[in-house]
């Protein structure tokens, strides 16, 4: 496969963004995607944006911008401009971490074709090869995208990811067209325009440890803090949460620290350096008294609840009838049910009959069953000779 480079135009300087933002405030349409690299840091560094359009073919060097991306992030924001993604969900988590922009007017190929018969999620290259016949190999994974002056290869591999994007946009738009199911992309469409999709409770991974129900109170308080203090520190210095504290020693700093600072230094579970450099620190966040805001956040622990061997077998019975539907119907049954909405089925969540309850999922399902889905702990199955019936308890 050749390295030629396209045409194409660097943007580095302010005033070439300012020209970009002239030649696209009038467009239809323009298709982007971003390098970025997050490893060993606490704070993900945006490298380079490439972009597609009627325009022409960019890359905006954002670190040579210095992330003074005003310009670009406009675009984003312009609802006359139809963004053209795959997998653009993780782009605008990182613009919305990074500058708390939210899009407007997006359209994405990885839903798109999780409408039109595809796998969901699909990688670019499949979706490429289905819709173009074209060939893409793998990414550049290797690619130092902080490094400069750019990688030739690299920065082919970058434009290789837009490139196909106005052809896939097309291609996808007629089947969606064609199968009716343009609606229903675009109400999965409007969830990456609301900061509710990219908001993430700082006390998720807390209150999410598979530990933490385990524990009591004084023990669960501590584990808040100390999942506070790792990430309040990397945030500090910018370093990754495992390089300040690795994930596989909590649950023995946790269990130990109730003996206090030299018990977490004996215990050869824990490394010598990290019980010395930091067990009076954690001493003095166990023995400190809970707050009341520590201890309402506690009360927020994700609902758990136990399910009998018969809701699990009512789970499963619903979920692969609804993959029989999706087989029939050629849409993703990731699509129809993405993994927290089984979760929350399964757990029983109010949320459950909110995710499920209208929108396409209960045009396609049918009113019935969305109701039996979003209520199924609260159902009973009833095994006949020529039938099987779902009954309300």
């Amino acid at each position: 496969m050749s390295h030629r480079l396209p045409p194409y135009i660097l943007i580095e300087t302010p005033q070439a963004l300012e020209d970009f933002y002239q030649a696209h405030r009038g467009l239809k349409w323009m298709g982007f995607d971003t390098e970025f690299v997050g490893e060993k840091r606490f704070r993900t560094t945006l490298c380079l944006i490439q972009t597609i359009s009627d325009a022409g073919l960019y890359l905006i060097d954002s670190i040579k911008l210095k992330d003074d991306l005003g310009p670009f992030l406009r675009l984003i924001q312009d609802k006359g401009i139809e963004k053209i993604t795959h997998a653009g969900d993780n782009d605008y988590r990182l613009l919305y971490n990074l500058y708390g922009t939210l899009p407007k007017n997006v359209f994405d190929t990885q839903i798109a074709a999780g409408f039109a018969g595809y796998n969901y999620p699909t990688s670019f290259r499949k979706l490429v090869e289905g819709e173009t016949g074209q060939h893409l190999k793998k990414g550049y994974a290797v690619a130092d995208w902080e490094k400069r002056p750019f990688d030739t290869k690299a920065l082919k591999y970058a434009l290789d990811d837009v490139i196909p994007l106005p052809q896939l946009h097309e291609a996808l738009k007629r089947k969606l067209e064609k199968r009716g199911r343009t609606h229903w992309a675009v109400e999965e469409f409007a969830h990456l325009e609301k900061e509710a999709y990219y908001y993430k409770d700082p006390n998720h991974d807390a209150l999410n440890s598979n530990i933490m129900r385990s524990l009591k109170k004084k023990d669960r308080v501590f584990l808040l803090r100390l999942f506070a203090w790792r990430n309040a520190t990397a945030e500090r210095r910018d370093h990754s949460k495992e390089m300040v504290l690795p994930a596989k020693y909590i649950s023995h700093i946790v269990r130990g620290i109730a003996s206090g600072a030299n018990a977490l230094k004996q215990n050869r579970r824990i490394p010598d350096k990290l019980a010395k450099k930091y067990g009076d620190e954690f001493e003095k966040l166990y023995t400190r008294e809970a707050t009341p805001e520590e201890l309402e956040i506690l009360k927020h622990l994700p609902y758990e609840s136990d399910t009998s061997p018969e809701e699990d077998v009512l789970m499963e019975l619903l979920y692969h009838v609804i993959k029989y539907r999706c087989i029939q119907e050629e849409i993703s049954i990731n699509m129809v049910v993405p993994r927290q909405i089984l979760k929350s089925i399964r757990s029983g969540e109010e949320t459950a009959r909110e995710a499920i309850g209208d929108g396409w999922r209960k045009e396609m399902l049918g009113a019935y069953f969305t109701e039996w889905l979003a209520t199924a702990k609260e159902m009973d199955v009833r095994l006949h000779d020529d039938r099987i019936e779902l009954w309300p308890r």
